[in-house]
């Protein structure tokens, strides 16, 4: 277990996160914040607001496009949410999804694929779902000098597959997996992965079995920080509803509500008023 030593919090004191203030932040027992964002407005506030890491997810696929599931969502989607979010950064950790497609069995287009996304969006790394089916993968990305940041557990892209969003590796066998997978995406140089809708028992053995900085999202307090996707968090989505999801903000019924209040102005000509015209 990780404990704080004296001192001045890293987070407070660093001007611009990298992959090294998350280790150090690990290694102090700071608790590492993550959020998704896909636009320049949005990224902007989340960096005043001084997240640590912003990841432009494919989750971007659901809130943003409306699709069911996170597969049609392209690389070109991906790069322009991308861009949009790191023009409106100065201090965060911009990490980028590989959407599904990308990557999966062509480590090749794996490569092509994060190159284009550092070059064209100036992100900080790319995430990549999987264990040791995409270790190849990996591997050629960090040859060009690309961090990776892996996720395990319940992996969206591959819903056709399990068919279910349900919590994965409750079972021993896959349990087991899991954390040879974590091993392994350590021992092949990813920087931090991310386990989704994991036992929070499992999430913390993880956490305290390798190095590297574990990020949870539905796997307990234990991991090395927390994401949510940031419309699930501000009440902005309504029908998606798990129990990881704590709701900052009713952004909703607040938007809704002052849209309502603009149609009811201009239908009663209350808007514009006399300060407000030339």
């Amino acid at each position: 277990m990780k404990t704080k030593s004296a001192g001045m919090s890293i987070h407070k004191t660093v001007r611009k996160v990298t992959t090294h203030v998350l280790n150090a932040m690990k290694l102090k027992g700071e608790k590492i914040a993550m959020l998704t964002a896909y636009d320049y407005s949005i990224a902007r506030i989340l960096d005043e607001a001084e997240i640590d890491v912003i990841l432009v997810g494919d989750s971007a696929s659901n809130v943003m496009a409306g699709f069911d599931t996170t597969l049609p969502i392209t690389l070109d989607n991906m790069i322009y949410h991308a861009a949009s979010v790191v023009r409106g950064v100065k201090r965060a950790l911009v990490v980028v999804d590989l959407p599904f497609g990308t990557y999966q069995g062509n480590s090749k287009e794996a490569l092509v694929s994060s190159i284009r996304i550092m070059k064209e969006t100036g992100a900080s790394a790319v995430k990549l779902e999987g264990g040791q089916q995409v270790v190849e993968s990996i591997e050629r990305i960090l040859s060009a000098g690309i961090p990776v940041m892996g996720h395990l557990g319940l992996t969206p892209q591959a819903i056709h597959k399990f068919g279910t969003y349900i919590v994965r590796a409750q079972e021993e066998e896959e349990a087991r997996k899991l954390m040879e997978d974590a091993r392994l995406l350590e021992k092949t140089g990813c920087f931090a992965i991310v386990l989704e809708k994991i036992p929070a028992k499992l999430a913390e053995e993880v956490t305290n079995t390798v190095k590297i900085p574990i990020i949870g999202i539905g796997a307990g307090p234990k991991t090395d920080g927390q994401v949510l996707v940031l419309h699930d968090m501000l009440g902005i989505t309504q029908e998606f509803s798990p129990r990881f999801l704590r709701r900052y903000h009713n952004l909703h019924d607040e938007i809704k509500g002052a849209v309502q209040n603009y149609i009811n102005d201009v239908r009663t000509l209350k808007f514009p008023n006399e300060k407000e015209q030339y």
